[in-house]
């Protein structure tokens, strides 16, 4: 059985879909790489199936550098020096791609820090997850950090359009559809299941995918109404406190197969965005049910994601934390950009410590007034306030 991922893996740049944005006319990925050895060690990141090791093996072709291939969770130090050391007098230097870069450890990093600054080879990383945070400072100013993104359905319907041809296959068209977005942009994932759908039967229905796949990956709706139009729904419906509806659309989500991760996320968003301070346990209980998904999965994290449903819908609802941190960096945008008073710095004597005064002192944190957040004195936050009024009276 061949297999389709690395049958039609693309060859050149021109050949890779879905990263316009890095690789198309004018993108400076797209500049670097081709241009002569202009390109500096890079980390991607990006979903699974977007296209991370395909780049990089297209880059080493583009550049016509040797390639090696590794992971750092099975990266031993003895194999990079080896390495290094058949490349060190070679006029062309080899491009090694580490996968899951975030789990380098601080000694591996250390290690390839000197052969980073010496270019003793082109150095690209590769994570589903941003890297930035796990890289040291040394190794991050030694780089460059681009995201990659899953591929659209639109890309994705052509490519599988493109493969269906040159293989000959008869594939029914909702199963067509079923490929492309239960696949969440991962092009490997969508050839997998074709492959293995092609060797059960002929056509290939929707039937015999869903056997395979019970479950989109990350969509989990049809073309016409996609998992963001659902998606979209049981939020405005839980911010307009309608407690059927934003279950009925849940039920829609969770029938279509749509990941309970994604779910908890987008409802995570919700009890800040939508009821922050008005509720606060909102959030501890969109929290713990973002964890519990993660560990129990369908069919049971059905319950779970109903349970959060009902009690977001039920909650008083306050966007004034959302308004407030949108205003303040719409001010930073503008140009609000003011020094720290110099008695808050760090190791100030002038600060005026509030325990010593009972928890509140009247002092400016601010070298310029500056005014974002509005209570709606709903639910909590008119606690909140009334707290924070007392807290912050004048002692005459």
């Amino acid at each position: 059985m061949a297999n389709f991922a690395l049958k039609y893996r693309p060859q050149s740049l021109n050949e890779i879909i879905g990263q316009s944005h890095l690789l198309g006319k004018d993108a400076v990925l797209g500049k670097l790489i081709i241009a002569d050895n202009t390109l500096p060690h890079i980390f991607l990141y990006g979903p699974p199936g977007c296209g991370k090791t395909t780049l990089a093996r297209v880059i080493a072709s583009t550049m016509e550098r040797p390639f090696y291939e590794m992971n750092a969770t099975s990266l031993k130090i003895e194999d990079l020096r080896k390495i290094f050391k058949e490349y060190n007098h070679a006029l062309q230097k080899p491009l090694i791609f580490i996968d899951e870069v975030h789990r380098l450890s601080k000694n591996q990093q250390e290690v390839l820090l000197p052969f980073m600054e010496n270019n003793a080879a082109l150095i690209i990383g590769a994570s589903t997850e941003n890297p930035y945070y796990s890289l040291t400072a040394a190794m991050r100013s030694r780089s460059h950090l681009f995201q990659l993104e899953a591929v659209s359905q639109k890309e994705m319907t052509t490519y599988l359009n493109k493969i269906i041809a040159a293989e000959e296959l008869n594939v029914e068209e909702n199963a067509k559809e079923y490929l492309v977005f239960s696949s969440g942009g991962d092009v490997r994932a969508m050839l997998n299941l074709l492959e293995s759908a092609k060797e059960i039967e002929s056509p290939i229905s929707l039937t015999i995918l869903k056997q395979i796949r019970p479950h989109a990956m990350q969509a989990g709706s049809s073309e016409s109404e996609s998992h963001y139009e659902l998606t979209s729904a049981m939020i405005k419906s839980i911010r307009g406190s309608d407690i059927d509806a934003a279950v009925y659309y849940l039920a829609r989500l969770v029938d279509g197969g749509e990941p309970a991760e994604f779910i908890a996320r987008r409802l995570a968003i919700l009890a800040s965005e939508d009821i922050g301070n008005a509720n606060p346990p909102a959030l501890n209980l969109a929290s713990a049910t973002l964890n519990i998904v993660k560990h129990i999965g369908y069919p049971e994290a059905r319950i779970s994601l109903s349970q959060l449903v009902i009690y977001l819908a039920s909650s008083p609802k306050s966007n004034s934390a959302y308004m407030a941190i949108n205003s303040a960096l719409k001010a930073i945008k503008e140009g609000e950009i003011h020094p720290i008073p110099s008695h808050i710095k760090t190791h100030a004597k002038s600060y005026i410590y509030p325990h010593n005064f009972g928890g509140w002192v009247k002092q400016s944190y601010l070298s310029k007034p500056l005014h974002f957040y509005d209570t709606k004195q709903i639910g909590f936050e008119k606690t909140l306030w009334q707290w924070h009024e007392k807290i912050t009276s004048v002692k005459e």
